[in-house]
């Protein structure tokens, strides 16, 4: 076990340090912010001024050691537009991002699991047909595109709620459903597959012919072993919370660390889009590393598999 976890701990930090210095790279190479805050008509004293003053005149590899010995002394940079710290400014925005994300999770797996449960088990019937009609269409038709049409629908036609903002309660309706509604049809699709591979094993027709009551299969058979898969997508969901959140949050114009991802890209602020693209790295690691010791306690050939 000891080995297993070591081994997923040290592919996690590779892979943060890898979408790190390749976030620095990029965001080095796609232009000079000096010329996107300070406009390209500033004069050419004050752009030296500003890239001095921010170290954006040295070579990217002195750039980029800078950074990171920074970064092992816990500071992520100051905002290029307003001179605060990097990880404060997105930290003012978690809570709100959470408000949306956490209950669109909770929806996605209180309707797609049981719905794909429910599916498997009647497979071809009409329920079947409907369920996966619904599924497909949840999560091929893009979340901008079913955002525009809720606000459309309940909020310009209707007038129930809020087409966007954070003045109450129910302005968080609309995205919520928005970002749940995909995820719910993903998993389903998915719980559907993995019940109906589970179901057409010979242990489950060996436990029906020895009289083991229907329900009994489904519930203690069928379920634990069709959930390694339903678990992996789930464990994608929960690392894209964040990154899952920047079309919805601009729809809506919802103040939360997606929306301030775009804006901080128009406007070159390097040291908070690096903040944010490290926290949905974070983000995303732990989750599969979660994932990981999940799938060891499912199935102990893969922690076997793992260790070695």
């Amino acid at each position: 076990m000891f080995r297993y976890l070591s081994f997923r701990l040290l592919r996690a930090v590779l892979t943060i340090l890898l979408v790190v210095t390749f976030a620095f790279v990029v965001l080095r190479l796609s232009g000079d912010p000096a010329l996107t805050i300070l406009s390209p008509d500033a004069p050419p004293a004050a752009i030296a001024a500003f890239r001095h003053e921010w170290g954006l005149d040295q070579p990217i590899w002195v750039q980029y050691l800078d950074y990171f010995a920074a970064i092992l002394h816990g500071n992520l940079g100051q905002s290029l537009r307003d001179g605060r710290p990097a990880l404060q400014v997105v930290a003012e925005r978690i809570p709100a991002t959470l408000v949306l994300t956490l209950p669109a999770l909770t929806m996605k797996v209180l309707l797609g699991i049981p719905a794909g449960i429910y599916a498997a088990l009647h497979r071809n019937s009409m329920a079947d047909r409907a369920v996966m009609a619904g599924a497909v269409a949840g999560f091929t038709v893009p979340s901008f595109v079913l955002g525009l049409v809720l606000v459309l629908v309940f909020a310009v036609q209707l007038g129930w709620l809020p087409s966007g903002g954070q003045d109450s309660w129910q302005a968080t309706i609309l995205p919520v459903v928005t970002l749940g509604l995909g995820g719910a049809g993903i998993l389903a699709r998915f719980t559907r597959s993995a019940m109906l591979e589970v179901l057409g094993q010979p242990y489950i027709r060996t436990a029906s012919a020895k009289g083991v009551p229907w329900r009994a299969v489904v519930t203690s058979h069928a379920l634990p072993n069709a959930a390694i898969p339903t678990v992996t997508v789930m464990g994608f969901m929960v690392g894209s919370l964040i990154a899952g959140a920047v079309v919805v949050e601009s729809v809506f114009s919802w103040p939360g660390v997606g929306r301030l991802l775009v804006v901080a890209v128009a406007n070159r602020d390097l040291a908070v889009v690096q903040v944010i693209l490290l926290l949905v790295a974070a983000t995303m690691v732990t989750a599969n590393l979660a994932v990981d010791l999940v799938y060891g306690m499912l199935d102990p050939r893969m922690r076997a598999a793992g260790a070695r």
